[in-house]
C-alpha cells in the first residue's frame, strides 16, 4: 500500500503546469485528489484524462484570490472526503519588466496571485491539516531565495512564501504540520518563454527566456512532482532544484556584492 492511499489532497492551479503534474503524481499514488482552478474547460480535460487512469479526482472552480472561493473549495474537499490531508499551492503567475518600471500596482497584482493567494488557502486548510497531521507544500522558486533581473514584482512575490513558510514551520511544526517550500528552477513548458514575448520588447534577450536567461536546464514537471511527494512522506522542510543552486543562496548570504557580479556575467 502507497503512502499516499486514500489520502486527501487539494492542488490549486492543478490543471496545467507543475500543479497538474503534482496532482496526477498523487492521483496514481491512490490519494483522492481536488484540482482546483480558475479554467471550468481545462479542469473538465483534465478530470477525463485523470479519471480515465482510474484516478479518484474532484475539480471545483476556483479563483483563489477570493476567499469565498477559497472557503467552498476548502469545505467541499471536507463534506466530500471527510477529511485533508494535503494541499498544495501551486496557482501563481510570473512576469517579465524592469524593477524602475514597476508599478506598485504589478506588485500588488502579483503579491495577490502568488503570495495571498497562498495564506489564504492555508488558512482555511490549516485546522484540517494540523488534525490530520498534514502536509502544506507552498509552491515557491529559486527566485525565492535569489534574483535574477527584469523579473517586476515575481521575487518580492515568492520571497513572501519563503517567509511565510518558514514562520508556519516554526508555530505550527509542534502540532503536526508539516510545511514543505519548493523552490524549482524554471519548469519546463509547451509555449518556453513565448508568453514573455509582449512583455520583454524594451528589455534584453535573455529576459524573454525561461528563468530569465539563467543557465539551467528547464525541469520536466513529471520530475518535481515526484521529488515534492518524497519529500513529503520524509517530513522534509525544502526542496531546491536543481540542488546545486544551494550553494549560490549560501553565498549570497555571505557575500551579496560577490554574488551580484557573478550574476551579471552570468545573465
Amino acid at each position: 500500500m502507497s503512502y499516499w492511499t486514500d489520502k486527501v489532497a487539494i492542488v490549486t492551479g492543478g490543471s496545467r503546469g507543475l500543479g497538474r503534474a503534482v496532482a496526477y503524481a498523487l492521483a496514481t499514488s491512490g490519494a483522492r485528489v481536488v484540482v482546483a482552478a480558475r479554467d471550468a474547460d481545462a479542469l473538465a480535460h483534465c478530470a477525463r484524462e485523470f479519471r480515465a487512469g482510474g484516478a479518484d479526482i474532484t475539480t471545483i472552480v476556483t479563483d483563489v484570490t477570493q476567499s469565498e472561493q477559497v472557503d467552498n473549495m476548502v469545505r467541499q474537499s471536507v463534506d466530500r472526503y471527510g477529511r485533508l490531508d494535503v494541499l498544495v499551492n501551486a496557482a501563481g503567475r510570473s512576469t517579465r519588466t524592469a524593477i524602475a518600471e514597476t508599478t506598485p500596482e504589478a506588485f500588488t497584482d502579483l503579491l495577490e496571485v502568488n503570495f495571498l493567494a497562498t495564506v489564504r488557502c492555508a488558512r482555511a486548510a490549516l485546522p484540517h491539516l494540523i488534525s490530520t497531521k498534514g502536509h502544506l507544500v507552498n509552491i515557491g522558486s529559486l527566485a525565492s531565495k535569489t534574483v535574477v533581473p527584469y523579473l517586476g514584482a515575481y521575487p518580492a512575490s515568492k520571497f513572501a512564501v519563503a517567509a511565510y513558510s518558514q514562520q508556519l514551520r516554526l508555530e505550527l511544526g509542534r502540532e503536526g504540520l508539516h510545511v514543505l517550500l519548493v523552490c524549482p528552477g524554471p519548469i519546463l513548458r509547451p509555449d518556453g518563454g513565448a508568453r514573455y514575448d509582449q512583455l520583454t520588447d524594451d528589455l534584453p534577450e535573455a529576459a524573454r527566456q525561461p528563468g530569465g536567461g539563467s543557465k539551467i536546464r528547464p525541469l520536466l514537471p513529471t520530475h518535481v512532482a515526484r521529488k515534492i511527494l518524497k519529500y513529503c512522506e520524509r517530513r522534509k522542510v525544502e526542496l531546491v532544484m536543481p540542488g546545486k543552486a544551494r550553494l549560490l543562496f549560501a553565498a549570497a548570504q555571505l557575500c551579496p556584492s560577490l554574488v551580484d557580479r557573478y550574476l551579471r556575467r552570468k545573465l
